[in-house]
C-alpha cells in the first residue's frame, strides 16, 4: 500500500506541474486534479487502517445506547466517559438500525470525513481567494494545492479509519470557516456547535471565531449583527445539549475530562512541550510554511479590498496557533501519530495558500513556455505533501507505532471475546486498558477502568501519579477498586498476549486476589501467554468458566 501512494503522489505532482495552467481554466483538468487527491488521501488512510483502542471506549457507549440502555459504558451508571458526543451518536445509527456494523460504520464514516476535509480545503481557499477583488481572474488551482496537502497530511490519514472523531472534528472547523467566509455567521455558530460537541477543543475555535467577528464588527468590515447571529447560531444547540448532559450525568466537566486533569501544572506543561515537540520535528515544513505566511501577512501591505481577504488567512493561522497552544498548555496525548493536532497542519496549508492568493498576483494563463517561476509555488506545495508522506512511513511514531499498536488491540480484542464468551452476565472484572477489551466482553459483564475514565469516582475523587505515566494515565485508586468495586477478574496487561507464563501479582492486588496464567495456542506455531488475576474463594469456579473456551488452557504456577 505505501508503493501504491507514493505512485499517486508522483503521478499527481507530474499531472499538476505539467497542466497547471489547464488545472487553472480547464474545469475537467481540474476535477481529474481534484480526484487525484481524493485518490491519494483514501490510499494514504487504507495505509494506516487502524481502528485504535480508545475508539472502542465511545463504541461501548454506543453499542448502549443502541440496545436501549442510554449514553452509558456500564447499564446503570451514567457516567460521562467519552469527550465526543456527536459522534457516539453517529456511530450508534447503524447497530440501531441494521443491529450490526458499528465499528465498521465508525471507520467508514471517518475515512468520508477525511475526504469531506480535502473537498472543503479545495473550497475554502477558492472562496477566500475570490474575496480579494472581483476584477481578479480565479485561481481555483490554488484550491487543488490545498486539497493536495490535506490529502497528505499524516496525522489526519491516520486517524481518518480510526474509529475516532478527528476528522469529523476536523471537517466541523472548516466547514465553520467557510461559512463565515460566506457570510453566514447563523450557520457558522451552529457548526462551531457541533465542533464543540464532537470535541471539547472547540470551544478554543469557538473563541477564535467569535474575536474575528468582534475584530471585523470594530473595523466596519462587518456589522454586529453577524456577531450576534454567531453567537445565536451555536447558543441554539450548545444550550439544550449542556443542560441535558448536566441532568443526565450530573456534572458540567465530563468525567473523561476530570479523568485526564489533576496533576501539577509543570508536569502537565512538560508533557505538553514533549508533546509539541515531537510533533513539530514531524511537520516542520508545514510549520515554517505557516511561520512565513504570518511574516508576509504582517509586513505587507495590500488594499482594503485584499485586506479583507487576508482576514480570512489570518483567522485559520489564528485557529491553527490557538488549537496548537491549548493543546500544549493541556499536555498533549498518549497516541501515536499526535492526534490531537491532526487539524493543524491541514489548517495551516489552506491558510497558506490562501494567503499565497491573496496577496500576489494572479498567474497569467496560459503560463508562458519555459517560465519557472510561475511553478515554484505548486513544486513547493507537492513537494512538501511527498515529505509528509515520508513521515507517515518513516517517522517511528507514525506508521510503525499504528502497525504495532494495531497488532496489539486484536490481542487484547480477543482477550475481550474470551471473558465475553465464557463468564456469566453481571461478572465485574477492572482492566487498565479500558478499550477494545471491554468493548468485545459485551455490555453483558461490569467493566472498572483503574484509570478512571469511565469510573465518576476515581476521576474525581481518585489520587494523581505523575510518575505512573503519560497524560490519562495518572488517576487511580486502587482501594476502592478492591474493597468497594470487588471485581471478580482483573485483567492488568494492555499489551495483549505475552510469550511467557507470568506468575508474578501486582501489590494492589496481592492480598485478595491469585494470578491465573492461562496459555493458548499461538498463531505462529508458539504460545501465548495471559495472565488474569481472580479473586479469592472464586477462582475454582472462574477458571472452570474461563476454560470452557478450548483455545485457553488454565496452567497453575508452580
Amino acid at each position: 500500500m505505501t508503493v501504491a501512494v507514493v505512485l499517486v503522489w508522483l503521478v499527481l505532482t507530474v499531472f499538476v506541474l505539467a497542466g497547471w495552467s489547464r488545472c487553472n481554466d480547464s474545469r475537467a483538468w481540474r476535477l481529474a486534479a481534484l480526484g487525484g487527491a481524493l485518490v491519494l488521501s483514501l490510499l494514504h488512510q487504507i495505509m494506516f487502517g487502524t481502528v485504535v483502542e480508545d475508539a472502542y471506549i465511545s463504541f461501548r457507549y454506543s453499542l448502549n445506547l443502541a440496545e436501549g440502555n442510554g449514553p452509558v459504558f456500564n447499564p446503570g451508571e451514567r457516567v460521562e466517559g467519552y469527550s465526543n458526543f456527536l459522534w457516539t451518536v453517529l456511530v450508534a445509527v447503524p447497530q440501531a438500525v441494521f443491529g450490526r456494523g458499528l465499528v465498521a460504520g465508525a471507520a467508514v464514516l471517518g475515512v468520508i470525513c477525511t475526504l469531506g476535509c480535502v473537498l472543503l480545503a479545495y473550497l475554502l481557499v477558492n472562496r477566500i481567494v475570490r474575496l480579494a477583488g472581483a476584477g481578479r481572474p480565479p485561481r481555483p488551482v490554488l484550491g487543488v494545492l490545498a486539497a493536495v496537502l490535506t490529502a497528505g497530511a499524516s496525522g489526519l490519514a491516520a486517524y481518518g479509519p480510526s474509529g475516532l472523531e478527528t476528522p469529523l472534528f476536523l471537517l466541523l472547523v472548516l466547514a465553520t470557516c467557510y461559512a463565515v467566509a460566506c457570510g453566514r455567521t447563523v450557520v457558522a455558530g451552529v457548526l462551531v456547535a457541533l465542533a464543540t460537541m464532537t470535541r471539547p477543543d472547540g470551544a478554543v475555535v469557538a473563541l477564535i471565531v467569535a474575536a474575528f467577528l468582534v475584530v471585523a464588527a470594530v473595523r466596519k468590515r462587518t456589522d454586529w449583527w453577524a456577531l450576534i447571529g454567531y453567537l445565536l447560531g451555536g447558543l441554539v444547540l450548545a444550550v439544550p445539549w449542556t443542560a441535558w448532559r448536566v441532568t443526565y450525568y450530573g456534572h458540567l466537566l465530563p468525567n473523561a475530562v476530570a479523568a485526564k486533569s489533576g496533576g501539577s501544572l509543570g508536569w502537565q506543561l512538560g508533557q505538553g512541550w514533549d508533546y509539541l515537540a515531537g510533533f513539530s520535528l514531524a511537520h516542520l515544513g508545514f510549520l515554517l510554511a505557516g511561520v512565513v505566511a504570518v511574516i508576509v501577512l504582517s509586513r505587507r501591505r495590500v488594499a482594503e479590498e485584499t485586506r479583507q481577504a487576508g482576514a480570512f488567512a489570518w483567522l485559520l493561522l489564528a485557529i491553527a496557533g490557538g488549537y496548537l497552544a491549548f493543546i500544549t498548555y493541556a499536555g498533549g496525548d498518549w497516541m501515536p501519530a499526535w492526534r490531537l493536532l491532526a487539524p493543524v497542519p491541514p489548517l495551516i496549508a489552506v491558510a497558506v495558500l490562501a494567503a499565497y492568493g491573496v496577496l500576489t498576483d494572479p498567474v497569467p494563463v496560459p503560463v508562458p513556455r519555459g517560465n519557472v517561476r510561475r511553478r515554484i509555488a505548486p513544486a513547493v506545495a507537492l513537494a512538501l505533501c511527498g515529505v509528509s508522506l515520508l513521515v507517515s512511513t518513516m517517522t517511528p511514531r507514525m506508521l510503525p507505532s499504528m502497525r504495532e499498536w494495531s497488532e496489539q488491540i486484536a490481542e487484547m480484542g480477543e482477550i475481550g471475546s474470551w471473558l465475553g464468551a465464557t463468564l456469566p452476565p453481571g461478572t465485574v472484572f477492572s482492566t487498565y486498558a479500558n478499550g477494545v477489551l471491554s468493548y468485545r466482553a459485551g455490555t453483558g459483564l461490569i467493566v472498572v477502568d483503574v484509570l478512571g475514565l469511565t469510573d465518576e469516582h476515581i476521576a474525581r475523587e481518585g489520587r494523581r501519579d505523575e510518575d505512573s505515566g503519560p497524560i490519562g494515565h495518572i488517576a487511580n485508586d486502587y482501594e476502592y477498586v478492591v474493597d468497594v468495586r470487588r471485581p471478580s477478574v482483573a485483567v492488568t496487561t494492555g499489551n495483549g498476549f505475552a510469550d511467557r507464563q507470568q506468575c508474578g501479582i501486582g501489590t494492589a492486588y496481592a492480598d485478595d486476589y491469585a494470578p491465573a496464567p492461562f496459555r493458548r495456542a499461538g498463531r505462529d506455531g508458539g504460545e501465548d501467554w495471559v495472565t488474569l488475576y481472580l479473586r479469592d474463594g472464586q477462582a475454582p469456579e472462574l477458571i472452570e468458566e474461563l476454560t470452557a473456551d478450548p483455545r485457553f488452557e488454565h496452567v497453575p504456577c508452580d
